[in-house]
């Protein structure tokens, strides 16, 4: 296998590895926040006898809190992303200045 070739796989699962953390991070925020509200819902709802009340409200409630955990992760993997195509860029820059 030729210096590039490494080269470029190395770049693929580079952003392989980036894409599935961001996947895995994702998944997280809507799986815990509700499965959580899910039980704890049911089982204060058979507590205080009050039936969907409390299953509801905490299924809502994890919602907006996997928004939220979505739209964080999301902003910080485009933060992430935008500070490396800026340095790559400057990268080039300086390259071509240098060639002319």
């Amino acid at each position: 296998m030729s210096e590039d070739q490494k080269d470029k796989q190395t770049k693929d699962n580079e952003w392989l590895r980036r894409g599935l953390l961001m996947f895995a991070e994702s998944s997280g925020w809507i799986a815990f926040p509700v499965i959580g509200a899910l039980f704890l819902g049911r089982w204060l709802d058979e507590k205080q006898d009050t039936a969907p009340l409390y299953f509801l409200s905490l299924t809502a409630l994890a919602f907006i809190i996997s928004c939220v955990g979505i739209g964080m992760v999301g902003v910080r993997y485009m933060k992430q992303i935008d500070k490396e195509y800026k340095a790559k860029e400057k990268i080039n820059n300086e390259s071509q200045k240098e060639d002319k």
